[in-house]
């Protein structure tokens, strides 16, 4: 198999992947080469794999990944139906008053002509939950459990507590590379069967926590 990034899990059905920060999941006008050109060499047969959710380009970690039609229909559901146990861990450029909590701020798209689009805290959009805790005060490290799977959810909700994710170049400061990385997914499939897989930071990242905290 000629793939090039670490493979967390694989069942013919199911690829787990550690996508590295800096690689689109999906070819765009800034972004013609992507995560979607090195899919097919996981392929077992006539099915080309797709992504089951995605990842910003400068987010690293789990990623899940259909090999199949049965493992696109079971991804999707666990996506769409709450079965997907997804953590964050993110280094901030300030840390929350307290140990941990949970942000509610409904989220909606907003564009112009001269900034493009972002995603905005605002009462009207669609609802976004977060819960948060704080993992290593010297480092700045915190865990993010999002509850629900909107776009750029975490590092809006980080921005809108007043503290958000070094080097975001959208919400904070750009200064950096930006420090978010999908640490574990756990997916729970139609059949009741649990597939659970983690990935530490890049190598790059300040030293990480414990297993305890995990």
């Amino acid at each position: 198999m000629d793939f090039p990034f670490p493979i967390l899990l694989a069942t013919r059905d199911v690829v787990v992947i550690n996508k590295p920060a800096g690689l689109a999941v999906h070819p765009g006008p800034r972004t013609p080469r992507s995560l979607e050109d090195h899919l097919p060499a996981l392929a077992l047969s006539g099915f080309i794999p797709v992504a089951a959710h995605r990842l910003d380009r400068d987010t690293s970690g789990c990623l899940a990944v259909a090999r199949s039609r049965r493992g696109a229909k079971w991804l999707s559901a666990a996506f769409s139906g709450g079965g997907a146990e997804k953590l964050y861990w993110a280094t901030l450029t300030a840390l929350p008053a307290t140990d941990s909590g949970m942000i509610d701020a409904p989220l909606a798209k907003v564009s112009t002509a001269a900034a493009g689009w972002r995603m905005i805290v605002d009462a009207g959009g669609r609802k976004a939950r977060t819960g948060w805790q704080i993992l290593d005060q010297t480092t700045k490290l915190v865990a993010f459990r999002p509850e629900t799977g909107r776009t750029h959810q975490i590092r809006v909700h980080a921005a809108h507590i007043g503290c958000p994710i070094a080097g975001d170049p959208v919400y904070g400061d750009g200064v950096g590379p930006m420090r978010l990385h999908a640490q574990s997914l756990a997916i729970t499939l139609p059949d009741g069967s649990r597939l659970a897989v983690s990935c530490d930071p890049p190598a790059d990242w300040p030293s990480a926590p414990g297993p305890e905290s995990r």
